[in-house]
This record gives structure tokens, sequence and C-alpha cells, in this order.
């Protein structure tokens, strides 16, 4: 650019300044900043689904089968609110777009509510439920305002298809870092055993500092994530002003996700989602009850992760280059999943003792770095996947819906986790596991039954979810296609698109 263009005519600073622009949104820079919002979303998933759970029924004595109940509850609720957040999101006018007003609101409201879960009020077991179910549905719905509008910013960052795999793995390796350095933080530093409480993990006052620095860093995230894109409003879509019933934006929102590869993803994503949130539930008593590992080294287990969210962040976009986005994600979850299994299975079977030898504990954190690498890597994929959709659903409807896909896919997995958490109490409770025990004094059938139903049920669900995605119908050659099908429809002046950035 800077020279005439093909009418003569000597291109403004304006002009120069958005095709500045243009070219920085693949930047690396830009990729920094709107990965980073990620963190938010991190912290808050990691803390619901790691130690939200324990903290209610361990510490605050509550039934695993209530807090499970309170939690499935919260989000179920909250999912229902994700279509209505994408189809704001998608038809929002301002001078700021289409995404970032609701980025903005959601930072203060996010970071309040959170800093509330993690320090209740001290009330009976009854009304610390209703508290929980109260509380968690403001987090999570405030956490969509957020989460929502960003992650629709990838289908207008990019229509290439490997760069959008780079911005999603930007995305997920915030979103894991920012959970996993809070759950560090959580082990080794806020939870100390005292006096009165000589396990670490069931100290009180460690979750409430937790809480309290969970919540600035959620706010500071998001903050900052929104400010760094900010720059790019300009480019992005501008949907034109239309009056509608309500009536008629939900035909249009049942017609938009009437969409096949759409429907394959959000299938899938329910049996992978139930998995995800028992995995991540009941990975506490697996580490505590069944491997009788201490904070310490469950904390070291954590620097297991990072490594992982490493590998999984680095093979993405060369698996996908070689092999494209469905092949690799199937290929690699495979492995992974076989990988993290293993240990489980033979100590379940007397093959690999269940006692915190450095032996054992070097033997998880290295399942851990490859199997769950190889499993973070291939959801990189699937989420690249959802961002192809748009094209897609735009060439079939006319319209662009980047906020309604990502709220549909945002509403199963949090329905799913939901019901994965739910099930993780049902689980403790079918394998007859007590609330009030230590590590050490609860009896070795229960602790083997309950480690059978986790692994069996863990298994069949991911199984389910992959085979459903194998049914995914675009691949490379279908979404270049699509764009040149669109681009057509633009130059013959039937659609309205933008030009593509320039990179």
């Amino acid at each position: 650019m800077g020279a005439a263009d093909e009418a003569g005519r000597e291109p403004t600073p304006a002009a120069d300044t958005m095709d500045g622009r243009r070219r920085e949104l693949t930047s690396l820079r830009t990729k920094l900043f709107y990965g980073s919002g990620s963190i938010a979303f991190g912290v808050k998933d990691n803390g619901f689904q790691t130690i939200l759970l324990p903290f209610y029924n361990l510490v605050l004595h509550v039934p695993a089968q209530l807090v499970g109940l309170a939690i499935f509850v919260a989000l179920v609720v909250d999912a229902f609110l994700d279509p209505v957040v994408g189809q704001i999101s998608d038809n929002l006018r301002s001078r700021w777009g289409r995404r970032h007003p609701l980025m903005y609101l959601s930072a203060l409201p996010v970071a309040v509510s959170y800093l509330l879960l993690w320090n209740p009020p001290h009330w009976s077991q009854g009304a610390l439920f209703f508290y929980l179910v109260i509380v968690a549905i403001v987090v999570r719905t405030f956490i969509t305002f957020y989460e929502i509008p960003s992650s629709a910013l990838v289908p207008e960052l990019t229509e290439d298809y490997d760069e959008r795999t780079s911005f999603v793995g930007y995305r997920v390796f915030f979103a894991w870092y920012g959970g996993l350095s809070m759950s560090l933080l959580a082990f080794l530093v806020f939870m100390h055993a005292d006096a009165a409480h000589k396990v670490g993990q069931l100290n009180p006052v460690g979750y409430s500092r937790y809480g309290l620095t969970a919540a600035v860093v959620m706010f500071v995230a998001i903050l900052i994530s929104a400010a760094g894109t900010h720059r790019f409003i300009p480019l992005f879509r501008k949907p034109a002003a239309r009056r509608l019933t309500l009536l008629q934006y939900g035909r249009e929102m049942l017609a938009t996700l009437n969409n096949r590869a759409f429907l394959v993803l959000l299938v899938a994503a329910v049996f992978l989602n139930l998995a995800t949130g028992l995995v991540f539930a009941l990975s506490f008593y697996v580490n505590t009850f069944f491997w009788k590992i201490n904070n310490t080294q469950i904390a070291f287990l954590t620097f297991a992760t990072f490594i992982a969210v490493l590998l999984g962040f680095a093979v993405a976009l060369p698996l996908s280059r070689r092999f494209g986005k469905k092949l690799s994600a199937t290929m690699m979850f495979a492995l992974g999943l076989t990988i993290n299994s293993t240990p489980l299975v033979l100590g379940l079977f007397g093959v690999l003792a269940a006692k915190a030898s450095p032996g054992l504990v070097w033997l998880l954190f290295g399942a851990t770095a490859i199997g769950s690498g190889l499993a973070i890597g291939s959801s990189i994929m699937i989420v690249s996947m959802i961002a192809d959709i748009v094209e897609d659903s735009e060439k079939r409807t006319g319209r662009r819906s980047e906020g309604l896909f990502f709220a549909g896919n945002s509403f199963i997995q949090k329905a799913a986790s939901g019901g994965g958490l739910f099930g993780s109490g049902l689980v403790l409770w079918a394998a007859h596991f007590p609330s009030d025990r230590m590590p050490g004094n609860v009896e070795p059938h229960i602790v083997w039954n309950f480690a059978v139903l986790y692994l069996s049920t863990v298994v069949v669900l991911y199984a389910i979810g992959f085979l459903i995605i194998s049914r995914f119908p675009i691949d490379r050659a279908a979404h270049a296609e699509t764009l040149r099908q669109l681009a057509a429809q633009a130059g013959a002046g039937l659609i309205d698109r933008p030009p593509a950035p320039m990179v």
C-alpha cells in the first residue's frame, strides 16, 4: 500500500491506518492480547472443576451429592443464557462494535462474584446449598458476557483455516496457564496445614485467599485483552439495523443453529464435556485418596500440566496443516487418553502400588505431561472447527453468527460439564464415599470401587464423543470452497463482506 490505487487516487492517511491495522490482525502481538483474556475463563473453569466440589464438600461438609446438584443447577441455568448473549453480541450496534462493550462491562461483576463464591457465610448445610446455587449462577452469567463475545472474535480476526487454529491455540494456552497458575498458588501458597487442619487441602483460610487473588487476576485479564484488541473494532463486521420481534429472533436463532456440521460438534460436545467435568471434579479425590499424595505432590503434578499445555500448543498447528483438524484431533486424543489412563489401570490391578512414592509421582508426572498434552492439542482443533462453521452458515443463511455458534458450543459445554459435576457427586455416592474421613481412613474397597466407576465412565464418554466427531463434514477443501463461493457472492453484490486481513 502507499501507491496510487487502481482508480489513480492517492490513499488517504485514514486508509493507510486501516491497512496497517489489517496487517496487524494476525500478528503475534494481537494473538497475545487476544489470548490473554482467556486467563479469566481459565481461572474460573479450573476453580469450578477442581476445587469447588472438595471445598464445599470436605471443608464446609455439604454432602457431595448436594454440591454436585448445586453446581449442575447453576451451570444449566447459566447455559440457557449463552445463546441469548450470542444473539445480542451478533446484533449489537455501538461505536465500540459488537463485542467490546459486553467484554468491558463484565470485568468487575466477574471479579466480585468470584470472590463471594470462596467466602461463604457461616450457614447451615441447607442454606449453603442455596448460596452456592445463586452465587455460581451469578459467576457463570457474568463470565458469559465476556467469554462469548471474545470467542466470537476469532472468525473476524482471520478467515484462514490454519490461522484460526493458531488463534485458538493462544486462547487455550492462556486459559490453561491462567487456571493452572492459580491452582499452583492454591496448593503451594494458600493451602497451609496448621494445628487445626493437618491436611492443607482442608484449611478454609487457603480458599479465601485463593478467591481474592483469583478475582483480581480475572479483572485485570479481561480489561487487558479488551483494550489490546480495541483498535481493530473498525475492521470488524457491523450488523445491519433491523427491527425484529423476540419471536423472530428466536426463529432466526434456531434456523442458524440447524447446521449439520454444528449439530455434529454439539452432540459430540455433550459426551466430551460430561467426561471432562468428571475428570476435573474427581481428580482431587483420585490423587488424595487413591494415590495418597499430599498437596505439595499435587502441586508438582500441576507442573506436568504446564508442560502438557506447551506440548498441545506446539503440535496443534503443525498437525492441523499436515492432516487437517478432524483427523489430527481424533489421533491425538486416542493416544492421549490411553497414556493418561494407564497408571490408574495398573494401580487398580495391583501392578502399580497405590502409595505416594517418588517413582509413582514421576510416573504420574510423565503420563500427565504427554497424555494431557495430546488431549489439549485435540481440544484446540475442535474449537477451531467451530470457527469454520461460521462461513458455512453464512453461505446458507446470509448471516454472520459468530457469537451464536460459540454461544451454542458454550451452552452445551456448560450444561454437560454441569452434568459431569453432578455425575461426580453420583459416582462418590454410588461408591459410598464418606465426606468426613481423612486420607488413609477410607476403607480400601470403597476407594477401589470409586476408582473403577470413575475410570470406566470417563473412558466410555470420551470414546463416544470422538466417534461422533469423525462425522464432521468440513475439511480444508470444503472451507476453501465456501470462501470462494462467498467471495463470488460479494463480487456480484449479493452479500456485504469486508476485505480479508492482510498477512
